[in-house]
């Protein structure tokens, strides 16, 4: 048993009470508040959901703008035993509409323009409350304003640790989303091992601009309230915007994903800007192109910089030790505290040093799954037979991502399974091509792609966003200069403005390669 994991995660807030009742726990924009205001907070939601008969089990559908009511919102579910799924503010009415719908939720706290884009896409009949924030022309007949909220302590819910405590939907780029169900437990364990590796305390000021509704963003507000630290609420991604409130509140954690990191970076390194206040920086949800981790040391001189990977199925899985980075830069290290790691050679065994396979997750950070999709759930969460001696029928997380092994014991992301080239005779990673296209130093973001090839089986397409005056013709010479011959782009798409991006701020890949290739198609057609 894992020493704070078997409680709520309403604890998180509820445990610094007294001792930080006058303590300052979130900051936005415009204003702060306290541990005892945000839990005051919390407890004005607790009993507006008691009120309306919302009941231990029932999905509470969150749907706010990064902040303090936010929050609030969350952890007032938390208190009385609901489920929260958090949907992202920038998803639109009819992804709203979809998630509410999946999960059967029975109230949703949403802000007051998101009631007027609701006229074309409905919330589902399931749907009997509403608690709106901000002020609205008019109301249905189940809403009521935030304002309205009466103070006052709500009973607390104490929910077995196992219980299902959130549900985290995908952005759904590949399909419908799907919502990926987390227990107290999980989140617990997640936050306790996360704040432990890297090395959080109670004085910390973490700069939070990942969504709530990404497993890393929810993750680090839970290590801020487990440690009684303060946590920073930057809802755009903007790097100037990112930067300013970083030297204002004084940040010393950042966590961000790499196409944030891809324009915080440059923009620190143009602007000369320094973060004195800054202890650490954090990177997960994919790879950093490799001449951005070689200027992130001169522009966070002094930090410890963690590369980081995590799944939603497994919540957080392995990280680098800063005291690496330099010698290791690009590696995702091994697992966190609390974690089982096992890179998979399926039918064979476990690889060794030198070697691929699939990276896989167990212990107490694996998830529920998939809500309501138990077949999904059986593929992915799955006993595999190469890992008995070790977890015995204990299922584990399979990833989908092809990793290798080096001599120390390290894990280097090598790709998706499922997006590997292959090309005259070669098996290609699509990060080995993007690594060297970003060296070129005229681009920004960059996804590498196969197309099917009659002679070659594929070729290598590259979408690029190109900085300034540089043209394709000089990438395509770049290319050459520093590939093999097989990874050499047969194709680059250049990208017009910025590439989309999913929901938790990552390249939206399957889109942009989808627009890549239906623009190609019309260009030869």
């Amino acid at each position: 048993m894992i020493p704070g994991a078997e409680a709520s995660i309403w604890r998180l807030l509820a445990d610094n009470l007294p001792r930080r009742a006058e303590k300052t726990a979130l900051i936005d924009a415009s204003r702060q508040a306290s541990y005892g205001e945000v839990l005051a907070e919390a407890d004005r939601v607790a009993g507006w959901l008691t009120s309306q008969g919302i009941a231990p089990g029932d999905r509470v559908i969150v749907h706010l703008r990064k902040g303090i009511d936010e929050v609030a919102a969350m952890f007032g579910a938390w208190k009385i035993g609901a489920v929260v799924v958090n949907v992202n503010h920038q998803w639109t009415a009819a992804q709203l509409a979809y998630v509410a719908q999946d999960c059967r939720a029975r109230a949703a706290i949403l802000a007051a323009p998101v009631l007027k884009a609701l006229g074309a896409d409905p919330l589902p009949g399931s749907i009997e409350h509403l608690l709106v924030q901000g002020r609205a022309a008019s109301l249905p007949a189940n809403a009521t304003l935030w304002d309205d909220l009466v103070a006052g302590e709500s009973p607390e819910f104490f929910p077995d640790p196992g219980d299902l405590a959130a549900i985290i939907y995908t952005s759904g780029s590949t399909g419908r989303p799907k919502g990926v169900m987390l227990s107290h437990r999980n989140i617990r364990v997640g936050a306790i091992s996360v704040s432990d590796y890297l090395g959080l305390k109670d004085d910390d000021r973490l700069l939070s601009v990942l969504p709530y509704s990404f497993d890393a963003g929810l993750n680090q507000l839970t290590d801020a309230f487990l440690l009684g630290a303060t946590v920073i609420h930057q809802p755009v991604s903007m790097p100037s915007e990112v930067v300013r409130m970083a030297v204002l509140h004084e940040a010393t954690t950042i966590a961000g994903v790499p196409p944030l990191w891809n324009q915080v970076v440059r923009y620190l390194a143009d602007a000369g800007i320094a973060l004195p206040a800054l202890r650490r920086v954090t990177n997960t949800g994919g790879k950093i192109p490799p001449n951005i981790l070689e200027l992130m040391p001169q522009v966070f001189p002094g930090a410890d910089i963690y590369l980081m990977y995590g799944l939603t199925e497994a919540f957080r899985s392995t990280y680098l030790p800063p005291a690496k980075f330099a010698r290791k830069m690009g590696s995702i290290g091994r697992a966190i505290p609390n974690a089982r790691i096992f890179v998979v050679k399926h039918g064979e065994g476990i690889a060794g040093p030198g070697e691929q396979g699939e990276l896989v997750h167990g212990g107490p950070l694996v998830s529920l799954g998939y809500w309501e999709r138990p077949e999904l759930t059986a593929e992915k969460i799955r006993v595999l037979p190469e890992l008995r001696d070790h977890l015995g029928d204990a299922p584990v997380v399979c990833s989908g991502d092809l990793v290798r092994l080096d001599e120390d014991g390290d894990l280097w992301f090598v790709s998706r399974m499922d997006d590997m080239i292959k090309t005259q005779g070669f098996r290609l990673s699509p990060t080995e091509v993007e690594d060297i296209v970003s060296q070129s130093g005229i681009v920004t973001d960059v996804v590498a792609f196969g197309v099917e090839d009659d002679d070659a089986g594929q070729v290598v397409h590259v979408a690029a966003c190109l900085i300034g005056d540089a043209d394709s013709l000089a990438l395509m010479a770049h290319c050459r200069r520093n590939m093999a011959h097989y990874m050499v782009p047969r194709h680059v798409h250049a990208w017009q403005g910025a590439m989309p991006r999913t929901a938790s701020g990552k390249l939206d890949r399957p889109n942009i390669i989808a627009a890549a290739k239906a623009a190609h198609q019309k260009d030869i057609a």
